[in-house]
Protein backbone atom coordinates (compact mmCIF):
# COMPACT_ATOMS: atom_id res chain seq x y z
CA UNK A 1 0.00 0.00 0.00
CA UNK A 2 2.86 2.32 0.68
CA UNK A 3 4.45 1.43 -2.42
CA UNK A 4 1.19 2.26 -4.30
CA UNK A 5 1.15 5.39 -2.69
CA UNK A 6 4.58 6.05 -2.98
CA UNK A 7 4.64 5.39 -7.18
CA UNK A 8 1.25 7.62 -7.05
CA UNK A 9 3.47 10.77 -5.27
CA UNK A 10 5.72 10.14 -7.93
CA UNK A 11 3.74 9.70 -11.30
CA UNK A 12 1.70 13.23 -9.79
CA UNK A 13 5.34 15.36 -9.86
CA UNK A 14 6.06 13.66 -13.26
CA UNK A 15 2.86 14.97 -14.81
CA UNK A 16 3.77 18.45 -12.96
CA UNK A 17 7.08 18.44 -14.20
CA UNK A 18 5.63 18.06 -17.94
CA UNK A 19 3.28 20.61 -17.38
CA UNK A 20 5.88 22.76 -16.07
CA UNK A 21 8.06 21.91 -19.37
CA UNK A 22 5.24 22.06 -21.77
CA UNK A 23 3.82 25.74 -20.12
CA UNK A 24 7.49 27.36 -19.85
CA UNK A 25 7.96 26.31 -24.10
CA UNK A 26 4.32 28.12 -25.07
CA UNK A 27 6.00 31.19 -22.52
CA UNK A 28 8.99 31.31 -23.68
CA UNK A 29 8.86 29.90 -27.54
CA UNK A 30 6.31 32.29 -29.38
CA UNK A 31 7.18 33.72 -31.91
CA UNK A 32 8.07 37.12 -32.14
CA UNK A 33 6.92 40.11 -33.59
CA UNK A 34 9.66 42.94 -33.14
CA UNK A 35 8.31 46.57 -33.71
CA UNK A 36 10.66 49.14 -33.87
CA UNK A 37 7.90 52.07 -33.19
CA UNK A 38 7.27 50.76 -29.61
CA UNK A 39 11.26 50.75 -28.66
CA UNK A 40 11.19 54.22 -29.68
CA UNK A 41 8.64 55.38 -27.16
CA UNK A 42 10.70 54.26 -24.19
CA UNK A 43 14.02 56.17 -25.72
CA UNK A 44 11.15 59.27 -26.50
CA UNK A 45 10.69 59.11 -22.49
CA UNK A 46 14.30 59.31 -21.69
CA UNK A 47 14.57 55.85 -20.54
CA UNK A 48 15.31 52.07 -21.72
CA UNK A 49 12.67 49.29 -21.05
CA UNK A 50 10.64 46.27 -23.26
CA UNK A 51 7.19 45.98 -24.02
CA UNK A 52 5.70 42.81 -25.25
CA UNK A 53 1.82 42.19 -26.18
CA UNK A 54 -0.85 39.49 -27.55
CA UNK A 55 -4.11 39.48 -29.00
CA UNK A 56 -6.50 36.83 -26.54
CA UNK A 57 -6.51 33.83 -28.39
CA UNK A 58 -3.34 34.86 -30.53
CA UNK A 59 -0.28 32.68 -30.49
CA UNK A 60 2.25 35.76 -31.96
CA UNK A 61 3.67 38.36 -29.27
CA UNK A 62 4.17 41.79 -30.77
CA UNK A 63 7.62 43.18 -29.07
CA UNK A 64 9.63 45.99 -28.51
CA UNK A 65 12.86 43.69 -28.70
CA UNK A 66 13.86 40.53 -28.58
CA UNK A 67 15.87 40.01 -25.56
CA UNK A 68 14.99 42.29 -22.94
CA UNK A 69 11.47 40.80 -22.97
CA UNK A 70 12.10 37.55 -22.11
CA UNK A 71 14.97 38.54 -18.94
CA UNK A 72 13.92 37.63 -15.93
CA UNK A 73 13.60 40.32 -12.77
CA UNK A 74 11.48 40.68 -9.79
CA UNK A 75 8.24 40.67 -10.12
CA UNK A 76 7.42 43.05 -7.16
CA UNK A 77 3.93 44.37 -6.65
CA UNK A 78 3.03 42.65 -9.76
CA UNK A 79 2.76 39.34 -7.94
CA UNK A 80 -0.03 40.94 -6.16
CA UNK A 81 -2.29 39.29 -8.91
CA UNK A 82 -0.94 35.67 -7.95
CA UNK A 83 -1.24 36.25 -5.00
CA UNK A 84 -4.53 37.30 -4.45
CA UNK A 85 -5.69 34.31 -6.48
CA UNK A 86 -3.53 32.06 -3.78
CA UNK A 87 -5.17 33.48 -1.06
CA UNK A 88 -8.82 33.38 -2.38
CA UNK A 89 -7.70 29.70 -3.79
CA UNK A 90 -7.02 28.88 -0.23
CA UNK A 91 -9.63 30.76 1.67
CA UNK A 92 -7.20 32.97 3.54
CA UNK A 93 -9.38 35.32 1.81
CA UNK A 94 -12.69 34.09 1.96
CA UNK A 95 -14.52 37.42 0.60
CA UNK A 96 -12.66 40.24 -1.28
CA UNK A 97 -14.45 43.30 -0.15
CA UNK A 98 -15.47 41.76 3.54
CA UNK A 99 -12.51 40.06 4.79
CA UNK A 100 -10.38 43.23 6.37
CA UNK A 101 -6.93 43.41 7.49
CA UNK A 102 -6.97 45.50 9.94
CA UNK A 103 -3.55 48.33 9.86
CA UNK A 104 -0.97 47.84 12.46
CA UNK A 105 -0.48 51.16 13.10
CA UNK A 106 2.64 51.71 11.81
CA UNK A 107 2.89 54.94 9.81
CA UNK A 108 4.04 54.00 6.04
CA UNK A 109 5.26 56.84 4.18
CA UNK A 110 2.36 55.90 1.44
CA UNK A 111 -0.69 57.60 3.25
CA UNK A 112 -2.84 54.96 1.73
CA UNK A 113 -1.36 52.49 3.37
CA UNK A 114 -2.43 53.60 6.68
CA UNK A 115 -5.38 52.03 7.31
CA UNK A 116 -7.71 49.30 7.17
CA UNK A 117 -7.74 47.39 3.97
CA UNK A 118 -10.43 44.44 2.25
CA UNK A 119 -8.66 42.86 -0.75
CA UNK A 120 -9.88 44.93 -3.57
CA UNK A 121 -8.84 47.87 -1.51
CA UNK A 122 -5.23 46.50 -0.64
CA UNK A 123 -4.54 45.65 -4.42
CA UNK A 124 -5.80 49.07 -5.52
CA UNK A 125 -3.42 51.10 -2.89
CA UNK A 126 -0.48 48.34 -3.85
CA UNK A 127 -0.64 47.59 -0.04
CA UNK A 128 2.49 45.53 0.90
CA UNK A 129 1.82 45.10 4.40
CA UNK A 130 -1.42 43.61 3.87
CA UNK A 131 0.27 41.04 1.74
CA UNK A 132 2.82 40.58 3.90
CA UNK A 133 -0.01 39.60 6.12
CA UNK A 134 -1.24 37.33 3.45
CA UNK A 135 1.63 35.75 2.69
CA UNK A 136 2.50 34.54 6.52
CA UNK A 137 -0.53 33.29 6.31
CA UNK A 138 -0.35 31.04 3.60
CA UNK A 139 2.94 29.90 4.70
CA UNK A 140 5.78 28.74 3.02
CA UNK A 141 4.61 25.41 1.96
CA UNK A 142 1.76 26.56 0.08
CA UNK A 143 3.09 29.38 -1.61
CA UNK A 144 6.03 26.87 -2.77
CA UNK A 145 3.05 24.55 -3.43
CA UNK A 146 1.13 27.28 -5.50
CA UNK A 147 3.44 28.90 -7.30
CA UNK A 148 4.70 25.43 -8.26
CA UNK A 149 0.95 24.36 -9.95
CA UNK A 150 0.58 27.87 -11.00
CA UNK A 151 4.49 27.37 -13.21
CA UNK A 152 4.73 31.29 -12.24
CA UNK A 153 8.51 31.85 -13.18
CA UNK A 154 11.57 30.43 -11.71
CA UNK A 155 9.01 29.76 -8.49
CA UNK A 156 12.06 30.67 -6.34
CA UNK A 157 10.17 31.49 -2.91
CA UNK A 158 13.16 32.13 -1.36
CA UNK A 159 14.37 35.29 0.96
CA UNK A 160 11.51 35.19 3.17
CA UNK A 161 8.07 34.80 3.18
CA UNK A 162 7.13 38.10 3.72
CA UNK A 163 10.08 39.29 0.74
CA UNK A 164 10.32 36.54 -1.73
CA UNK A 165 8.75 38.79 -4.71
CA UNK A 166 9.83 42.30 -3.44
CA UNK A 167 13.78 41.08 -3.34
CA UNK A 168 13.77 37.91 -2.54
CA UNK A 169 14.50 34.83 -5.21
CA UNK A 170 11.39 35.10 -7.38
CA UNK A 171 11.72 36.47 -10.73
CA UNK A 172 9.75 36.31 -14.01
CA UNK A 173 9.91 37.60 -17.48
CA UNK A 174 7.25 40.03 -19.48
CA UNK A 175 7.00 37.04 -21.73
CA UNK A 176 6.02 34.50 -18.91
CA UNK A 177 3.95 37.49 -17.56
CA UNK A 178 1.68 37.57 -20.67
CA UNK A 179 1.48 33.84 -20.44
CA UNK A 180 0.40 33.87 -16.48
CA UNK A 181 -2.35 36.42 -17.63
CA UNK A 182 -3.40 34.74 -20.79
CA UNK A 183 -4.02 31.64 -18.52
CA UNK A 184 -6.01 33.41 -15.91
CA UNK A 185 -8.11 35.40 -18.56
CA UNK A 186 -8.63 31.48 -20.03
CA UNK A 187 -9.67 30.06 -16.69
CA UNK A 188 -7.18 27.65 -17.04
CA UNK A 189 -4.70 27.76 -13.78
CA UNK A 190 -5.34 24.48 -11.73
CA UNK A 191 -7.34 26.25 -9.18
CA UNK A 192 -10.85 26.99 -8.77
CA UNK A 193 -12.55 28.62 -11.45
CA UNK A 194 -14.50 31.36 -7.98
CA UNK A 195 -10.88 32.50 -7.25
CA UNK A 196 -9.34 32.72 -11.04
CA UNK A 197 -13.46 34.95 -11.29
CA UNK A 198 -12.93 37.12 -8.63
CA UNK A 199 -9.16 37.91 -8.95
CA UNK A 200 -9.73 39.22 -12.50
CA UNK A 201 -12.64 41.36 -10.82
CA UNK A 202 -10.39 43.14 -8.27
CA UNK A 203 -7.57 43.68 -10.40
CA UNK A 204 -7.64 47.96 -10.85
CA UNK A 205 -8.56 49.36 -14.30
CA UNK A 206 -7.64 52.49 -15.71
CA UNK A 207 -10.88 54.00 -18.53
CA UNK A 208 -9.20 55.85 -21.12
CA UNK A 209 -11.79 56.87 -23.37
CA UNK A 210 -14.33 54.00 -24.72
CA UNK A 211 -10.98 51.45 -23.81
CA UNK A 212 -10.30 49.85 -20.37
CA UNK A 213 -6.80 48.74 -19.26
CA UNK A 214 -6.47 46.46 -16.36
CA UNK A 215 -3.37 46.51 -15.04
CA UNK A 216 -1.34 46.17 -12.32
CA UNK A 217 2.20 48.21 -11.46
CA UNK A 218 5.36 47.41 -9.71
CA UNK A 219 8.31 48.99 -9.00
CA UNK A 220 11.97 47.46 -8.33
CA UNK A 221 14.41 48.80 -6.56
CA UNK A 222 18.17 48.17 -7.63
CA UNK A 223 22.08 48.65 -6.19
CA UNK A 224 25.26 50.19 -7.54
CA UNK A 225 26.33 47.15 -8.57
CA UNK A 226 23.45 47.11 -11.22
CA UNK A 227 23.46 50.84 -12.19
CA UNK A 228 23.03 51.37 -15.54
CA UNK A 229 25.47 53.79 -17.91
CA UNK A 230 26.31 54.73 -13.60
CA UNK A 231 22.58 55.70 -13.19
CA UNK A 232 21.37 53.56 -10.32
CA UNK A 233 17.95 52.69 -11.70
CA UNK A 234 14.87 50.93 -10.42
CA UNK A 235 12.65 48.75 -12.58
CA UNK A 236 9.21 49.84 -13.02
CA UNK A 237 6.48 47.83 -14.10
CA UNK A 238 2.71 47.46 -15.66
CA UNK A 239 1.08 44.11 -16.40
CA UNK A 240 -2.48 43.12 -17.21
CA UNK A 241 -4.86 43.33 -20.20
CA UNK A 242 -6.56 46.19 -22.42
CA UNK A 243 -10.12 45.81 -23.68
CA UNK A 244 -11.74 47.71 -26.25
CA UNK A 245 -14.47 47.12 -28.84
CA UNK A 246 -14.53 43.37 -27.67
CA UNK A 247 -10.82 43.01 -28.66
CA UNK A 248 -8.38 41.67 -25.55
CA UNK A 249 -5.21 42.43 -25.64
CA UNK A 250 -2.73 41.10 -23.01
CA UNK A 251 0.18 43.39 -22.21
CA UNK A 252 3.73 43.13 -19.88
CA UNK A 253 6.25 46.26 -19.93
CA UNK A 254 8.73 46.91 -17.63
CA UNK A 255 11.38 49.80 -17.91
CA UNK A 256 14.05 51.15 -16.02
CA UNK A 257 12.74 54.31 -13.90
CA UNK A 258 15.95 56.73 -14.18
CA UNK A 259 14.30 60.08 -12.67
CA UNK A 260 10.84 60.58 -10.55
CA UNK A 261 8.60 61.44 -13.73
CA UNK A 262 9.33 57.54 -14.96
CA UNK A 263 6.77 56.16 -12.68
CA UNK A 264 4.19 57.90 -14.09
CA UNK A 265 5.53 57.35 -17.48
CA UNK A 266 4.93 53.88 -17.16
CA UNK A 267 1.55 54.36 -18.20
CA UNK A 268 1.42 56.62 -20.39
CA UNK A 269 4.77 54.49 -22.31
CA UNK A 270 2.25 51.79 -22.03
CA UNK A 271 -0.50 53.34 -23.13
CA UNK A 272 1.30 54.83 -26.17
CA UNK A 273 2.67 50.97 -27.15
CA UNK A 274 -0.76 49.96 -26.31
CA UNK A 275 -1.98 52.74 -28.75
CA UNK A 276 0.82 52.07 -31.47
CA UNK A 277 -0.83 47.71 -31.56
CA UNK A 278 -4.03 49.02 -32.07
CA UNK A 279 -5.16 47.96 -29.15
CA UNK A 280 -6.56 50.88 -27.49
Amino acid sequence: MQNSIMMSRRHMLALLATVAVSQKSLADERRLDVQSKLAKRFADAGTSGTFVAMKAGGDTLIASDDTRCRAAILPASTFKIPHSLIALDTGVVADPDKDIFKWDGTHYAIEAWNKDHSLRSAIAASAVPVYQQIAKRIGAEREQKYLDLLNYGNRNISGGIEHFWLNGGLRISPVQQIDFIARLLRSDLPVSKRAQDLTRDIVPVTQLGDAAIHNKTGLIGVDEANARQGITASAGWIVGWAEKGGNITLFALSMDIRKPEHVAARMSVAQQCLADIGAI
